[in-house]
């Protein structure tokens, strides 16, 4: 007979020993590789609604960022925009003290000219004054020279006084 028609006490011989082999499987392997099975079954269960929630989780906390730094953008508009109307502000200010410390410092020049320009002045007529009395001076002594003619200007001159 050969390998593909075996014997009849082969094949019950295997059959027996294929069903010892089965009880044996199913007395000591078959709950434990079932219960491997659910607890991977479990396992990969659990995985996947772990995964769908920390999705989920991600699109939330996705979208509070989006809302953060939409918050945060307006924030940084708000705080530039402030920031320039102080530049604004500071430079109006310094420009206004400019220009009154200007005005003030061309006033203060104005005055110092002006009373420079008084005591020029001044200066000027104490020296015609000195100068004047000086040419007097020397004219009434040439003309003066006697005692007569000193009287006759002194008398005119008190005569005059009285008057004014």
């Amino acid at each position: 007979m050969g390998l593909l028609m075996p014997h009849f006490g082969t094949i019950i011989w295997m059959t027996i020993s294929f069903i010892i082999v089965f009880l044996i499987l199913k007395k000591f392997a078959w709950k434990p590789i079932l219960n491997s099975l659910k607890t991977r079954d479990k396992s990969i269960e659990d995985a996947l609604l772990s995964a769908d929630r920390t999705r989920k989780e991600m699109q939330k906390i996705q979208a509070d960022n989006e809302i953060i730094l939409a918050e945060a953008k307006l924030e940084r508009d708000k705080i530039l925009k402030e920031a320039r109307d102080l530049k604004e502000n500071i430079i109006n200010e310094a420009k206004q003290k400019a220009v009154e410390e200007s005005g003030k410092i061309l006033d203060s020049a104005r005055e110092a000219l002006k009373a420079e320009r008084l005591a020029v002045v001044k200066e000027i007529k104490e020296q015609i004054a000195g100068l004047s009395i000086a040419i007097a001076e020397k004219i009434l002594q040439e003309k003066l020279e006697t005692s007569n003619e000193q009287k006759v200007v002194i008398e005119k001159f008190i005569h005059d006084l009285k008057l004014n």
